[in-house]
């Protein structure tokens, strides 16, 4: 592209050097030409003039007192009635510009020149031209070469740019030129990398989601089918078997949830259901962990409350409650309902330590982590809570006390939001 565009300007300034310098030779060897043949024509009439002067006032005419006014260059011959002719100079040679005026006495004046001085006036002209143009050349190619590298690095930028986005680093660069066009490819690519680094960041925090909201399911369903293979008992294991198949169920909702989300995340379910079922659901399915480690987990509060909210989303996140108090707290697990204003609250308390005062306003950060966990099942736990309009706050530090709030009006439903609605198939 540098050779090219160089390549292209040093012929544009040719074409004009020589559009514009042939007829600038062509003027000047006119002008040079017409300006001798006018100097031969004034110096005869002037000679003439002299002659017809002294001639008039009787004073004497020779070679001697007409050679000072005629150039070194020229040659001069009078010619009057009468008299010899009269020669100043050395007659040129060869082609000459010559003019003949004649004077009021009868006198003839001869006046020549060689072109061969026209010549050298011209080749020195000439000389100028050329080597004005040359600069001109040499400055063309200057700002070629200035130009051409100004349009091809930003070029070459451009390409690095793209090569390290499909290479997989979508840092933008927030370069810039100068130059419009540049400008609004540099705009394009820094946005292009930009929404790759979201659907990256995306995909990564989908998979970690993913790991942490499977893990609890999975984890509760391999601890019932560990009671299955340790008793022979067939009612056990009837139950057992019903629990897990719920385990698996449970399964089956984490993943199309996750799959939902990461769809479209605006994407809810969001029905008015019984509290108390969920939490029972949680009870039955933890209490073999805790008794596991010699430790309760009791509930209490008001009964039979509403909420509204996706039941498996508000199972989640009283699981990772749960699982968060067996890993990182101690003593009895409480969960108490209760009901302030139009909200339904399920508060999770345990008799450890609490969270460390430089923890408590970052604990739903993501990776923040007191005792070495992933960091992520908290804010995993506040993002599920607030995907169907609730909240997940921590209202107690030490002793922890968590707070689910839930609303138990349902949201008004806009008349368009069954148009809206994406059809599942």
């Amino acid at each position: 592209m540098r050779r090219r565009l160089i390549q292209s300007t040093l012929a544009v300034v040719l074409v004009v050097i020589a559009v514009f310098g042939v007829s600038l030779v062509i003027v000047e060897t006119r002008t040079i030409s017409n300006s001798a043949q006018e100097r031969v024509e004034s110096e005869a009439l002037r000679l003439a003039s002299i002659v017809d002067s002294r001639i008039l006032a009787a004073e004497h005419v020779n070679a001697d007192v007409l050679r000072n006014p005629v150039s070194k260059d020229q040659y001069a011959e009078i010619r009057m009635p009468g008299r010899d002719p009269i020669q100043i100079g050395t007659r040129p040679q060869g082609d000459v510009i010559h003019s003949t005026q004649h004077g009021e006495e009868g006198e003839t004046v001869t006046v020549q020149e060689p072109r061969s001085a026209v010549t050298r006036e011209v080749g020195r002209t000439l000389l100028i031209i050329g080597l004005v143009a040359l600069l001109a050349v040499v400055a063309a190619v200057l700002l070629a070469v200035r130009q051409a590298n100004r349009l091809a690095s930003p070029l070459t930028d451009l390409a690095e740019t793209a090569e390290r986005l499909g290479s997989g680093d979508p840092r933008p660069r927030h370069k810039r030129y100068g130059v419009p066009e540049l400008d609004r490819v540099a705009d394009v690519l820094d946005s292009s990398a930009e929404r790759i680094g979201r659907m990256l960041t995306a995909e990564r925090r989908l998979a970690a989601d993913a790991s942490h909201q499977l893990r609890t399911p999975l984890t509760a369903l391999s601890m019932r089918l560990e009671e299955i293979t340790l008793t022979d008992d067939p009612d056990t294991v009837k139950e057992e078997a019903n629990v897990a198949l719920t385990q698996v169920e449970r399964l089956t909702d984490v993943v199309q949830r996750l799959l939902t989300n990461s769809r479209d995340p605006r994407t809810g379910s969001a029905v008015t259901f019984d509290l108390d079922e969920v939490i029972q659901q949680q009870l039955a399915e933890w209490r073999p962990a805790y008794r596991g480690v010699g430790r309760a987990i009791v509930s209490s509060g008001k009964r039979h409350l509403q909420a509204v909210g996706t039941p498996g989303a508000v199972a989640q996140v009283l699981a990772a409650l749960i699982e968060n108090s067996l890993m990182h707290g101690g003593g009895t697990v409480a969960l108490r309902t209760r009901v302030t204003g139009n909200q339904s609250v399920v508060e999770v308390t345990d008799e450890g330590p609490g969270v460390p005062a430089d923890l408590g306003a970052r604990i739903f950060e993501r990776t923040i982590s007191g005792r070495n966990s992933t960091g992520i099942g908290l804010a995993v736990a506040r993002d599920l809570a607030e995907a169907d309009g609730g909240r997940l706050e921590l209202l107690q530090a030490q002793p922890p006390v968590f707070g689910l709030f839930l609303s138990r009006t349902p949201p008004a439903r806009k008349p368009d939001d069954e148009a809206d609605r994406p059809t599942v198939r």
